[in-house]
C-alpha cells in the first residue's frame, strides 16, 4: 500500500502529537507514505467561503504533485483536509472545462492535473485496503474491557454523494466502530458522534460552542466510555482543549479522554505511551493509559 501524503497543517501544529503516531503505525501496518512536502493548506472550508478558485487551484495543484511522484491515491489523516480535497476532486473531475482553467494557472509551475488521482482517509484505507481480518491479527494488546465513543467529524460523512457513501461505500459511517472491534474494544452507540464538534463556531458564538463540547463528551460518558475517538485533528482539538471550559460552563466535571484514531490503533499494536504522545493531551489520557496497560516508554 503506497500513498502520496499530506498530513495537513493542525496535526503538524494543534495536534503535533498525531503527525509521529499516523506515521508509526502507517509504517507497523504496511503503508508507505509517500510525503508531499510543497503541498499547501486545502483551505479547511473556510478559505473557500471568500475565493472558492482559489481553494480548487490550491487542492488541484496538490493531486498534480501527486500525479506527478506516479501516485494515484492520496491519504491524509485529516477529516476536514479529506472532505475538502474529495469535494474540489469530485468538481474537477465533474467539470473538464473548470479543470482545464484550473490548469492554465498550474502550468505557471509547470504542473497540471489529469484527474487521476484518489483521495482517502487513514481510516478508509485500514478498512478498505488492508482489511479489518488483517488488522485483527497484528493486535498484540487487545483493548478489552475498554468502551471507546466513536466521533466521526463532518467533513468525514457528508456530503455522501461526494464521499463515495451511496455506492460502494456505503458503511463509511460505522468504519470507527469497525476498527474498535477489530482492536478488541467496545465502541459506544450515542447520539452525538455523527454530530458537528463545535469548532467552526467557536471563535463567533463560544456558548454554543462549549455546550456542544459538553454535550457530546458528556453523553458518552454518562454511556460509559473510557475514551472517544476522532479521525479528525480539528475534532480532536475542540473536545481536548475546550474541554474543560465547557466542564465548566456546563456546572459539572468530564474528564474524557480524547483519542487519535492512530493513537487507539497504536495502543493495540504494541506501542508505548511515549510513541503516540498520550502524554501531550489537555484532557489527562491516564485512565486509558491504566486500562489499556500500555507502557510508558
Amino acid at each position: 500500500m503506497r500513498y502520496a501524503f499530506w498530513p495537513g497543517c493542525v496535526s503538524r501544529a494543534g495536534t503535533p502529537e498525531l503527525y509521529p503516531a499516523a506515521t508509526a503505525v502507517a509504517e507497523k501496518i504496511g503503508m508507505e507514505l509517500i510525503e508531499l512536502e510543497q503541498a499547501s493548506c486545502t483551505g479547511a472550508g473556510v478559505l473557500g467561503e471568500r475565493n472558492e478558485e482559489l481553494v480548487d487551484t490550491l487542492n488541484a495543484r496538490n493531486f498534480a504533485l501527486a500525479e506527478q511522484m506516479g501516485l494515484d491515491t492520496l491519504l491524509t489523516i485529516c477529516s476536514t483536509c479529506q472532505g475538502v480535497m474529495s469535494s474540489v476532486n469530485y468538481k474537477l473531475r465533474e467539470k473538464p472545462d473548470y479543470l482545464a482553467k484550473i490548469n492554465e494557472s498550474l502550468a505557471e509551475e509547470g504542473l497540471e492535473y489529469k484527474g487521476t488521482v484518489r483521495v482517502t482517509h487513514m481510516m478508509w484505507a485500514v478498512v478498505e485496503e488492508l482489511g479489518l481480518s488483517n488488522l485483527k491479527e497484528m493486535v498484540v494488546r487487545p483493548l478489552n474491557g475498554l468502551k471507546i465513543a466513536p466521533f466521526y467529524g463532518c467533513y468525514i460523512l457528508r456530503p455522501r454523494y461526494v464521499l463515495g457513501m451511496n455506492e460502494e461505500h456505503a458503511h463509511r459511517d460505522q468504519y470507527l466502530e469497525y476498527i474498535i472491534e477489530a482492536l478488541g474494544g467496545e465502541p459506544i452507540d450515542y447520539e452525538g458522534k455523527l454530530r458537528c464538534c463545535g469548532f467552526p463556531i467557536m471563535t463567533i458564538n463560544e456558548a454554543n460552542g462549549l455546550k456542544m463540547v459538553s454535550n457530546h463528551t458528556l453523553e458518552a460518558k454518562d454511556m460509559g466510555a473510557h475514551a472517544l475517538v476522532t479521525p479528525c485533528p480539528l475534532c480532536h482539538l475542540n473536545l481536548d482543549e475546550f474541554q474543560p471550559k465547557a466542564a465548566k460552563s456546563a456546572g459539572k466535571p468530564i474528564n474524557m479522554p480524547v483519542l487519535h484514531l492512530p493513537q487507539m490503533i497504536g495502543t493495540a499494536l504494541g506501542f508505548s505511551v511515549r510513541d503516540m504522545g498520550l502524554q501531550r493531551h489537555i484532557v489527562s489520557t491516564e485512565p486509558f493509559i491504566e486500562l489499556s496497560g500500555m507502557p510508558r516508554r
